[in-house]
């Protein structure tokens, strides 16, 4: 039965993995500009998301297995749970977070400042004439690369030598919990480290981003309103098109071909219409990228299919954000007014003392696998999709000034690498957040109970058949002997909560920051309920001008007209009379 049990709860996980592999294709591949698509970039970057997500929802597989040990209306181990079964269900956990870490780390710091590296010494006109070779640009991306290779030596050994928290002598550090936290192996503590930096590096990022992010995903659902199909604009632009192109010529045919014999009117008109043909090139080019690639153009069908329920989504995931933000607050007072050790241990929360709705729901659930594991990959998604709404709405930036901007089908290879970057960073940050943060008790303990009575006999394990009030959740300051008979907290709440304590700069710089978050949250809502914020219109290059054409491809909902030609990919016999919606009147002034 454990072996099923067990059998059971990784094939989920192993289904997961192949769909977060889907989940990462998408972002790379409707993101990324078909044009200048490279086969590095694109496998580097879906590694790296799926290898972080993968990360991310191993928790529920932790909490899965070792929750399995126990039966939580008994208060007791199952028959089978003996520790020594217990320590191999820790330690292969243990090996596989600390691979999974490993990777994470080295893809963020070294492969994908490589990639960056190999595609910038890319020369076309080199590798034409054949003085380009790839060992040359193999050098070059390494030499780059290396300034990045000396800060991993040096982050390890940084953390193979800090001395870690001295100050035992503080509350509740006498607890076998804390004991056990506290690291005296040099390999375990560099790696513990280097972790917690990349960890409180990414929630700077994560406060900006996916605070932003996730406060307009849903406002941006529900306001979502242009009303014109993407086959009703080909055909349009190609109408308007002609049409411009056959009066330009009445024009010049009028003067001989020499404009300057036109009178002013005239020229104004052609000046306009010059103008108008130049927008109506970009939309035609636009128009034909959406037919170009089957995941940009299945990713364009997919938004048409789903568009009568955006306003039904936007609703539900601006409760659900909601929910987890209350959360969020209610746990941060908790920590900051109930911390056993406030910030000696980095604000480490003994047991949950306010109710957390969002925690709740995932204990309970737990109960019945994989309930569980299905609403913990939500939140992951919603996080997740916040973050990449924060990216591509604020754009890669340092301070105030905008690097790369992320569009869907027009950004660069180096800016996807810079967003995947990004998304990395903040990735870490759930690492800290999601257990922490959002469902601490669930996290720890999942749904694991004791018997808080005696054994009748040495060796034992108590019985509460009779006495189920004495049956009482799992949590660090359950320091009985029943307790450290019974309850096995989960391997990624013990690594996370070693970071905090063997390094306290971390866990306070961690939880305060989430206060920040909040802040950021809250007001970033406020004001996308009364203006959805907009990119920079006072910018007149081209790359602005393409961003408002794109705009008129990007999924709306007024009509569902507009719907069931995205869907089916051709436009309706009433196409035409959408083009003095496009265009405006045949009056070229209109296009200035």
């Amino acid at each position: 039965m454990a072996l099923l049990e067990s059998s059971l709860i990784w094939i989920v996980y192993a289904i997961v993995v192949v769909l977060l592999v889907f989940v990462s294709s998408t972002f790379v591949y409707v993101y990324q500009t078909p044009r200048e698509r490279s086969t590095a970039v694109t496998t580097v970057c879906i590694l790296t998301l799926t290898a972080l997500l993968a990360t991310v929802l191993l928790l529920p597989v932790d909490v899965a297995l070792v929750s399995s040990t126990t039966s939580s209306k008994l208060g007791r181990r199952k028959d089978w749970a003996t520790q020594e079964e217990v320590d191999k269900i820790t330690y292969s956990l243990t090996v596989i977070y600390y691979l999974l870490y490993s990777l994470d780390a080295l893809l963020c710091l070294l492969v994908i400042p490589f990639t960056y590296f190999w595609y910038e010494e890319y020369d076309e006109v080199a590798a034409e004439e054949g003085w380009q070779t790839a060992s040359k640009r193999l050098g070059a991306a390494l030499r780059y690369t290396l300034g990045f290779i000396f800060l991993i030596v040096a982050l390890f050994l940084v953390g193979f030598f800090v001395p870690v928290v001295k100050n035992r002598d503080a509350p509740h550090f006498d607890l076998d919990y804390f004991k056990k936290l506290l690291t005296e192996n040099h390999g375990e503590r560099a790696l513990t480290f280097a972790v917690g930096l990349l960890v409180t590096v990414g929630i700077i990022p994560y406060v900006f981003y996916t605070s932003f992010g996730l406060a307009l995903q849903p406002i941006s659902l529900i306001k979502s309103a242009p009303s014109i199909s993407a086959p009703a604009l080909r055909a349009t632009t190609a109408s308007k098109l002609e049409e411009n192109t056959e009066r330009q010529r009445q024009l010049e045919g009028r003067c001989g071909g020499n404009l300057d014999t036109l009178s002013s009117k005239d020229r104004r008109e052609f000046d306009g219409l010059v103008r108008e043909e130049r927008t109506l090139r970009r939309r035609q080019r636009l128009a034909e990228e959406t037919q170009g690639g089957f995941f940009l153009r299945t990713w364009y069908k997919i938004c048409a299919v789903f568009r009568p329920l955006k306003l039904l989504g936007g609703i539900l995931l601006m409760l659900v954000s909601a929910i987890i933000w209350v959360s969020m607050l209610l746990t941060c007072v908790d920590k900051a007014k109930n911390s056993v050790c406030k910030r000696h241990c980095g604000y480490i929360l003994g047991k949950v003392n306010i109710l957390n709705p969002v925690n709740w729901i995932l204990v309970n659930s737990a109960k019945v696998f994989p309930l569980d594991y299905i609403i913990f990959i939500l939140i992951v998604l919603v996080f997740f999709t916040g973050s990449v709404v924060g990216v591509a709405t604020i754009g890669i930036r340092f301070l105030w000034v905008r690097i790369f901007r992320i569009r869907k089908g027009h950004s660069s290879p180096q800016a996807i690498l810079l967003a995947t970057v990004m998304l990395t960073l903040i990735t870490f940050a759930f690492y800290y957040v999601l257990p922490m943060i959002v469902m601490p008790q669930y996290a720890t303990y999942g749904s694991q109970t004791f018997c808080d009575y005696p054994p009748k006999h040495p060796g034992e394990q108590p019985d509460c058949t009779a006495h189920t009030d004495l049956i009482k959740p799992c949590s660090e300051l359950a320091d009985s002997v029943s307790s450290q008979a019974v309850c096995t907290p989960s391997v990624v709440s013990t690594f996370i909560n070693r970071i905090t304590l063997n390094f306290p700069f971390y866990g306070v710089v961690d939880f305060w920051a989430q206060f920040a978050f909040l802040a950021f949250y809250f007001v970033a809502g406020i004001t996308a309920l009364f203006r959805t914020p907009k990119f920079d219109e006072q910018q007149l290059d081209e790359d602005e001008e393409e961003a408002e054409e794109e705009g008129l491809l990007s999924s709306s909902g007024r009509r569902f007209g507009a719907t069931w030609e995205d869907i089916t990919g051709r436009a309706s016999r009433l196409q035409h009379s959408t083009a003095a919606h496009l265009g405006g009147d045949n009056n070229p002034e209109s296009h200035r």
